[in-house]
């Protein structure tokens, strides 16, 4: 298995650098013990209750392409802290990864009340999932109904008939797209957060979107 080690301090001062190679040293020998392979060794001088941090995106896109599978920090807080600590979590278990850590001696036990946190956030999400695609759904059942046919819109359809379409949050690269992201910046960051998908498929998709804001505006 290949596994990507993540260390991090809050500070540059020189007691935080120290504990940055130990924790890097530490580290190799736990992978060494378990006889993973290292894919990457992330460190980072960032605060725990920071998610936007090159280190975190990093090792997110690892897990997300597959290149890795497990994950091995010095102890919980060092992968983050308070709401991001719990976020990144999540996101961690929708991947499927496992998590070691050096305070455990092995594979990281959540806490009760960690574990209970991220049974309610899933189920959350999971339910704002089902009320997000409903209201999809909604809106193409009236935007046909008014005469608007979305096989029109779909470029190249035909070359792949019969595919699946991926689920990944619309609203979100709307929002990115607003904030003069790139197409293929988008993709990525959506890659890093867990969601499969190319820069042509978010591309169709928003367009899809933009196609049927008119189409609800015009009735």
């Amino acid at each position: 298995m290949k596994a990507v080690l993540y260390c991090r301090v809050s500070t540059a001062k020189e007691a935080q650098v120290s504990s940055l190679k130990r924790q890097r040293s530490e580290l190799m020998m736990m992978a060494e013990h378990q006889s993973f392979e290292v894919a990457d060794c992330i460190e980072e001088q960032a605060s725990g209750y920071d998610i936007e941090r090159e280190g975190i995106f990093r090792l997110l896109n690892h897990f997300s392409s597959g290149k890795a599978d497990v994950l091995i920090i010095q102890d919980e807080t060092r992968l983050g802290r308070g709401n991001t600590k719990i976020a990144l979590f999540h996101q961690l278990q929708k991947l499927g990864v496992r998590i070691y850590s050096l305070s455990h001696e092995g594979e990281l036990q959540l806490s009760e009340s960690d574990s209970m946190v991220l049974q309610i956030v899933g189920i959350v999400e999971e339910y704002q999932r089902k009320i997000h695609n409903m209201k999809i759904r909604r809106g193409m059942k009236k935007a046909v109904e008014k005469g608007y046919d979305p096989s029109k819109n779909l470029s190249n359809q035909h070359l792949a008939p019969g595919r699946e379409r991926v689920d990944f949050p619309v609203e979100e690269v709307v929002r990115l797209r607003n904030n003069k992201l790139t197409f293929n910046e988008i993709a990525a960051t959506l890659r890093g957060l867990g969601y499969d998908v190319s820069k042509a498929t978010v591309h169709r998709r928003y367009q899809e979107f933009v196609t049927l804001e008119k189409q609800q505006k015009n009735r």
